[in-house]
Order: structure tokens, then C-alpha cells, then sequence
């Protein structure tokens, strides 16, 4: 009688090992909480990958409904999202900041010349599209680090006010700019643009009571 529990722990054991693979095995990746959302971007001073005289910082990515799109050369996945968020800044003009870091500029790969990796990087975007307004340079991935990120790509959808709505982890296809990202991103589209519509029309009752004063006081 007392020999029951012993055998039941192994059992116990096995069926909670079975449970967390079976999790790990069939849960999408993509779903994973993020750490990020909802907050404000972490703090950075980052150039221009192209143009290394120009920095930037959170504050510029506010005022506009952005997709930061964590990517490399190196990514085989990057490239094949590239033209279909290539095909959303054309077609759509949906504003699309990179994030970039590269493998090899780390002590355990090697380094590379920054002219080398623009170059790799002007040879890719000629190849599969340009969608970036821009890129930021992360040279030792700190604000990737920073961000959550376990590699690329991954996508944030900041908004107008430089928060962090919505962390996605892989490629953006048609399917998931339907059914996942896009939904998300429009509405905040249209969330600033209510706002500065609202904005103009206080402007405009204020021209008009202004207007309305001096007449009176002719």
C-alpha cells in the first residue's frame, strides 16, 4: 500500500514531460508573448546604415505608423518576404523601417568593413526590392537584444505616439498582412489620420470664431 505513491511519481513525471513536448512541438512560435508590446521603445542611438552621419532615435520614429522589420543579408527568409513588403510600400505606402544587423560584426565571427556590408546589402534590395524608408544600423545588436528579438525576421507595428502594438515573429506574407498585421496597421492608420482631421477642424472653428470677433467689432 505504501509502494503505490513511489510508483505513481515516475508516472506523474512522464505524463508532465509528455504534456510540455507536445506544447512545444504544436504551439506556433509566432504566438509567443512578447516583452515588448504596448511599451515604448528602448532607448537608442543608432546611424544610418547607408548614410552613418545620420542618427536616430525613438523620437524619430514617432508621428508616423511604422513597421520596424528586424532583418540581414544572411536571412534566407528575409529575402523572401522582401517583395511582398516591397509590393506594401508601393502599393499601399505603408512606411517600413529597417532594422538591421549583421552576423559577422561580432567578436566569435569575425568582422566585417562597413563598405562590404552596405554593399551586400545594396546588392540584396536590388535584387528583391527596396520596402525600407530606411535603415538602422544595430551594430552589436544591443537594440535588437533589447527588443526581444531571437532572430530575423521579426516585425514590430509602432504607432503614431512610438509604442510598440504588435510583435511578430517571422515573415509577413499576403496571409499574414490580411489576416494579422495589416487589420492592425490600418486601423492605426486611420486612428491619426481621424485625429489630425479633428485637429484641422478646431483650427478651422477657431479661424471662424476669430473671424466672426473682428467682424463684430467692425
Amino acid at each position: 500500500m505504501k509502494k503505490a505513491p513511489l510508483v505513481a511519481i515516475p508516472l506523474v513525471l512522464f505524463s508532465l514531460l509528455v504534456i510540455f513536448l507536445f506544447k512545444g512541438l504544436f504551439s506556433d512560435p509566432r504566438e509567443l508573448d512578447s516583452q515588448v508590446q504596448d511599451k515604448t521603445l528602448p532607448a537608442f542611438s543608432l546611424p544610418d546604415l547607408m548614410q552613418p552621419d545620420i542618427t536616430y532615435t525613438p523620437e524619430d520614429l514617432k508621428g508616423k505608423v511604422t513597421i520596424l522589420n528586424v532583418w540581414g543579408v544572411w536571412c534566407v527568409t528575409c529575402a523572401v518576404e522582401m517583395p511582398f513588403l516591397t509590393q506594401l510600400k508601393n502599393e499601399q505606402n505603408v512606411h517600413i523601417v529597417g532594422l538591421y544587423f549583421d552576423q559577422d560584426l561580432d567578436p566569435d565571427f569575425g568582422t566585417k568593413t562597413l563598405s562590404r556590408v552596405q554593399q551586400e546589402v545594396t546588392d540584396m534590395l536590388s535584387r528583391y526590392g527596396n520596402p525600407y524608408a530606411y535603415n538602422i544600423f544595430d551594430v552589436y545588436r544591443d537594440t535588437s537584444l533589447d527588443l526581444g528579438v531571437t532572430g530575423a525576421p521579426e516585425h514590430f507595428v509602432i504607432d503614431a505616439k512610438g509604442i510598440i502594438r504588435m510583435h511578430h515573429i517571422g515573415d509577413i506574407n499576403e496571409r499574414v498582412w490580411n489576416s494579422k498585421v495589416g487589420p492592425l496597421y490600418n486601423k492605426l492608420v486611420a486612428e491619426g489620420a481621424g485625429k489630425v482631421s479633428d485637429d484641422r477642424k478646431v483650427d478651422v472653428d477657431a479661424v471662424m470664431s476669430d473671424a466672426q470677433s473682428v467682424q463684430g467689432g467692425e
